[in-house]
């Protein structure tokens, strides 16, 4: 099953059903049956309901974004790839979210067992949890991000004065503009204030459509919203560095469920190597998953260069994401944090041995 959160609004989508998943109900009863019984049939009981407990079909309740930052997840969701490796382990419930600081929001209620998310809703949720929260257990995209400006501006002197949108307060693309205007000498404030007013804009078209109508300078985009803009006579300020998208889990859902968790990272794997080998397939079978969200597919002349600026990958870029949570620190919008264990690459890595692949490193 899947759904796509605007706002608070979640409007249901198509399914994606591999299994059935069992009842918490079921299992309390046969507890219940089971303290009644002798000892030797109690421990019997208690080892069959725990087996069965572990063989149970789960549903995995899985978030990412309408990107093609994101387009390992929107690839791994068309061509069943989610399901092919989680077979009868269980099935994918899947959730569009408008910005990767809904995601934190709903990783942090406990509705949300893994993502597809930026470096700094991923800082955030461990920041927030004191490390309690996640694991990141694999990269997924590197680059893909730019400030685009009106074609008049030249530096980030012009920008005094005017307003840029982010996708939202404190994701990836949003910390990234605030710090290199910080960089430039120009402040921004979480409210709007400063030298240069950031907009937090959802989704993220409606920026270009600001964007195009004159309201904003510019904005912070991931792609495709940055191609977009480019195409609307915008130009490329910034080209923002390092890791862009990562898989998460919970670390309530890992320890519970690491097969799971291996055939997730499996079906990511499968989806980075279907763009490597069919760059061409893999840009349509992306572009149809994201229409069906969006309600209409990317134009040949955006989809094409999007994906040419992006570096798909497993390697979660650590260093990059040390430099996320210093330049979060740096702007106001993050408390200094500690990030060591916040990777568990070990089960990626184990996958990527067994099938003669290089492994990647937590720095």
């Amino acid at each position: 099953m899947r759904s796509i959160l605007a706002g608070a609004a979640v409007l249901a989508g198509g399914a994606l059903l591999i299994a059935g998943c069992s009842s918490g109900a079921s299992s309390s009863s046969s507890s219940a049956a089971s303290s009644a019984s002798s000892p030797a049939s109690s421990a019997a009981s208690s080892g069959s309901a725990s087996a069965a407990a572990a063989s149970a079909p789960v549903t995995v309740r899985l978030g990412y974004l309408a990107n093609i930052t994101h387009a390992p997840a929107l690839i791994a969701v068309k061509n069943g790839y989610f399901a092919k490796e989680l077979g009868s382990a269980g099935s994918v419930k899947t959730t569009v979210f408008t910005s990767g600081t809904q995601e934190t929001t709903a990783i942090l209620s406990g509705q949300l067992d893994a993502a597809f998310v930026g470096p700094n809703p991923a800082i955030n949720a461990w920041s927030k949890s004191g490390g309690q929260a996640i694991k990141i257990v694999s990269g997924v995209a590197t680059g893909g991000a730019s400030v685009v400006v009106k074609p008049t501006v030249t530096s980030a002197a012009q920008l005094k004065g005017q307003s840029l949108a982010s996708p939202s307060l404190g994701n990836t693309q949003d910390v990234a503009v605030r710090y290199w205007l910080k960089q430039q000498g120009l402040a921004t404030s979480a409210t709007g204030g400063g030298d240069v007013a950031i907009k937090p804009t959802a989704p993220n078209s409606a920026a270009v459509l600001e964007f195009k109508s004159g309201q904003i300078a510019g904005a912070s985009e991931p792609s495709p919203y940055d191609v977009e803009m480019v195409q609307e006579g915008g130009k490329v300020l910034l080209s923002e560095p390092g890791v862009t998208t990562l898989l998460v889990v919970t670390q309530s859902f890992l320890a519970a469920h690491p097969d799971v968790v291996a055939d997730l990272l499996k079906a990511n794997l499968d989806a980075l190597g279907y763009i490597k080998s069919d760059p061409s397939g893999a840009e349509q079978t992306a572009n149809a998953e994201l229409a069906a969200y969006t309600g209409k597919p990317l134009k040949a002349k955006v989809l094409d260069p999007a994906f040419k600026e992006i570096t798909f990958t497993a390697d979660p870029d650590a260093a990059s994401l040390t430099q996320d949570a210093q330049q979060a620190t740096a702007v106001g919008l993050l408390k200094a944090v500690n990030l060591s264990g916040i990777f568990d690459l070990g089960p990626l890595n184990s996958i990527l041995t067994a099938t003669e692949q290089p492994t990647v490193s937590a720095g």
